[in-house]
């Protein structure tokens, strides 16, 4: 599987250090899209004639960065330390058997595939990237050792003494196949690109001999294993770079062809998904992480062959242009991309949740270049909403973002023809990937859960060590101007890892890495899913807890000012207590929030714990608010938490951070049977309208909240919802089998009718509601009948196919 250690490590290092190319010896400008005017006349017709070099000269306006001024911050500031980062590299750089550098010791004296060799091959990949952030400082402009021949020929003396000791044909790779088949590749071809002029044909031959033999055609022969989503699309970057440095139209071709099979929708494994799920590793929702990288080498490859003979031309390439807005944008709020699919990167402490959501802005910005003027216009627009909106961690201040990617969202907040789009409001479900988001003014919400194809958290390099119960039904959520930091304030390392926000799980302790590496761990479970009508939900879970006896049925209603959060048929018998967390907000390292249950203040000092018995509603200041329908017995705990980005990723810091929280949650007891919950959150609420909702006993009914269906109505508006774990009646909806319902009444005098089948397995369904109904205005191909009159019924035919998707049926009431 992929090394994440070398994946970061190349990530963050190829995000941060950012050069130019085209002649080795002739300094680029930035912005440059041609060969270096300052090579001559001559120089700049060879680069027309020889398309070749017409591709470096493209390529290094990439990685170079354009429209902004090396004299100018914070571009001036990031070139003096690409200059610092350099320098240090070539101070230190001292080649010996086994290695370019002392600290970076790749030769395994035990060569195989076991995490002792993972490191020794991650080294080599990293000691590539030492050599390519040397050879961008001497590329580039502004950074005290632009055009130095010391370092120009450290670099030279680098790339011969790693071709000579380990990256060659003749070598036999171990540890991570990532090392091999892109860390290094990647780093070394844009050096090569770089250097050009300055490295010899034949050196230049020997360096793509190791390529092509660590990375033959056969990498891209089959859409499998580790040749699939971002992994083929950085394959493909390795060959098309290889031939370009090396004249190969083959292999450019090549990589153009292998890129297709990502285009197209997929209904398994990795890939784009019809409903904007994305997933990598088979059964891990990835869009924030490597949905990043795909979205981001494919905007590199698109217009590194634009215009040439080898232009990316592939018309299913508009499903990459469709998912910017289908799949990334339901992701993105005010410049972060959510955790619920970042899957283990959530364990690495220099790049939270802001810095992942940055490069993916650029992305769009670069991405556009090759989509319709239209599309262009309004993800620029969409951008600029989301990079002017980040006040908590602003792109221009992100210091692992690099010069290109800085360059292309200032871009955007520079133009002034721009509107910045704001916020879209509403809901998305992604039931091929277990993730809803909900979009309200003034907040987000995610959700992350887990079925037979996803996985209940992935762990692999020794990284997401505890991220045991993030997907049972862990509920993140955000405001629009405040607690955007949520979880990126050293939140997974200092966090209860038993009491994420939102979910239900045992109180028995877990090993680290619990289940298995690479997201094997799958519940055995189907019913999983929901209905929207694309403004409001109703999603459940059927959750079996890790590695335990866990059951719950847990049901969240996604409404206008609110999420109503149902749990019942809670079993376990781990002799361990059982949980249901309202939440754990993080308050940072001082914060005292002012916490008041049933308008009565509580201490703000810590530690401070209660059993709040008759809690009617709860307030955070600063946060939202919480009403318990009836009241309820709910445990409440102020606490400084202390941990270390080690705890929970192997690479981590070992400093010890701390952070404090305020805990909300049901205690069910050890071994409970058939408990339950029931609350309602309110982000943004203030303590008045908290109490106001508490105090509106009619305003919310829990018509069911059992092991065999959940269901609320909201007469205010028009709505009754119900998860139908099995078939039965509640309130006045009727269905003969499992299946997610709501029903809309509108002030129109119609009605519209969402159905689904979160199992995917109903070959029929009918579904009675009693209401007059006069006749019905549309319904999908799935209704093989439809009766109106006293009340509506509906068969559905085969569900099946449907994927879990909502079957949408309007009505005109009686």
């Amino acid at each position: 599987m992929t090394s994440a250690w070398s994946r970061r490590t190349f990530l963050a290092t190829s995000a941060v250090l950012t050069a130019s190319g085209g002649g080795a010896l002739a300094l680029s400008t930035p912005g440059a899209a041609s060969a270096d005017p300052s090579a001559g006349p001559s120089a700049v017709s060879a680069a027309e004639d020889d398309p070749y070099a017409a591709l470096r000269a493209t390529w290094s306006a990439l990685i170079l960065g354009e429209g902004f001024s090396p004299t100018a911050e914070p571009f001036k500031s990031r070139l003096a330390d690409l200059g610092t980062k350099a320098s240090q590299w070539l101070e230190t750089m001292a080649p010996a058997e086994g290695s370019l550098w002392p600290d970076a010791v790749f030769a395994d004296p035990d060569p195989d595939t076991d995490p002792e060799s993972y490191v020794f091959s991650g080294r080599m990949a990293d000691s590539f990237i030492r050599l390519n952030t040397m050879a961008q400082a001497y590329r580039q402009q502004g950074t005290g050792l632009t055009g130095d021949s010391a370092l120009r020929d450290a670099v030279l003396t680098g790339l011969e003494h790693l071709n000579t000791q380990i990256y060659n044909d003749g070598q036999t790779r171990y540890g991570n196949w990532y090392s091999w088949q892109i860390g290094a590749p990647q780093a070394l071809l844009d050096v090569c690109v770089l250097m050009y002029d300055a490295i010899t044909p034949a050196r230049l031959a020997r360096y793509c001999a190791a390529v092509d033999h660590f990375v033959p055609d056969s990498a891209v022969a089959s859409y499998t294993g580790t040749s699939t989503g971002a992994n083929r699309v950085d394959l493909c970057r390795v060959l098309a770079l290889r031939g370009v440095v090396g004249g190969s139209a083959a292999k450019i071709a090549l990589a153009r062809d292998a890129l297709s099979p990502v285009f197209p929708l997929v209904t398994k494994g990795d890939g784009l998904y019809a409903d904007g799920s994305f997933i990598q590793h088979t059964t891990v929702p990835y869009t924030g992480s490597y949905g990043s990288v795909m979205l981001g080498g494919l905007g590199l490859l698109f217009a590194l062959l634009k215009g040439t003979t080898w232009e990316v031309s592939d018309p299913k390439r508009q499903v990459v242009f469709d998912a910017v807005e289908n799949a990334w944008a339901p992701f993105l709020y005010n410049g972060l991309v959510m955790d619920s699919v970042a899957g283990r990167a959530i364990s690495r402490g220099e790049v939270d949740d802001h810095r992942r959501g940055h490069p993916i802005l650029a992305s769009i910005v670069l991405l556009g270049r090759g989509a319709s003027a239209a599309e262009n216009t309004r993800w620029r627009a969409l951008v600029k909403g989301w990079a002017q909106r980040d006040y908590y961690s602003p792109p221009m201040d992100n210091p692992s973002l690099g010069l290109t990617a800085l360059a292309r969202i200032k871009s955007a907040l520079d133009d002034t023809s721009l509107p910045p789009l704001p916020e879209p409001d509403g809901h998305r479900l992604f039931p091929d990937m277990a993730r809803a988001t909900h979009r309200r003014p003034g907040w987000a919400a995610s959700l992350s859960m887990a079925d037979r194809r996803i996985t209940y958290y992935e762990v692999g390099n020794g990284e997401n060590l505890r991220g045991w119960h993030t997907g049972s039904g862990m509920l993140y959520w955000w405001g629009d101007t405040f607690a955007n930091g949520q979880y990126s304030d050293a939140f997974w390392p200092t966090v209860d890892p038993y009491r994420l926000p939102g979910t239900t799980a045992s109180r028995k302790v877990l090993a680290d890495g619990a289940g298995g590496d690479w997201g094997v761990s799958l519940p055995d479970v189907n019913w999983v899913g929901g209905v929207t009508d694309k403004k409001r939900a109703a999603v459940g879970q059927y959750l079996k807890g890790l590695s335990s006896t866990l059951m719950a049925k847990k049901s969240w209603f996604f409404l206008d000012d609110t999420v109503v959060c149902l749990g019942a048929g809670i079993h376990g018998r781990d002799g361990a207590a059982a949980e249901s967390t309202v939440d754990n907000r993080n308050l940072g390292p001082t914060g005292n929030a002012p916490f008041t249950v049933n308008g009565s203040a509580k201490p703000v000092a810590a530690p401070w714990s209660a059993t709040l018995t008759g809690a009617s509603w709860a307030h955070l200041a600063g946060h939202g608010g919480y009403v318990f329908p009836g009241g309820a017995t709910v445990k409440a705990l102020r606490e400084n938490r202390t941990g270390r980005w080690r705890d929970i990723n192997t690479a981590g810091s070992t400093d010890p951070v701390s952070r404090k929280y305020l805990t909300l949650w049901f205690d069910h007891g050890t071994d409970p049977s058939d408990a339950t919950y029931a609350y309602q959150l309110l982000p943004g609420a203030s303590e008045q309208r908290t109490a106001a909702r508490a105090a509106d006993s009619g305003w919310l009914r829990v018509l069911a909240n059992t092991d065999d269906q959940q269901g609320v109505a909201v007469p205010s508006l028009g709505l009754t919802a119900v998860n139908f774990w099995f078939g039965g009646s509640v309130g006045p909806l009727v269905a003969d089998a499992p299946c997610s319902v709501m029903v809309t009444e509108h002030t129109d005098g119609t009605a519209t009718v969402c159905v689904s089948d979160p199992m995917r397995m109903r070959t029929s369904l009918t579904l009675t509601w009693n209401r007059a109904v006069a006749s019905v205005v549309s319904k999908p191909a799935t209704v093989a009948s439809a009766t109106t009159g006293a009340s509506l019924r509906l068969v559905f035919g085969d569900l099946s196919g449907t994927r879990g998707a909502t079957q949408t049926v309007k009505v005109r009431l009686a």
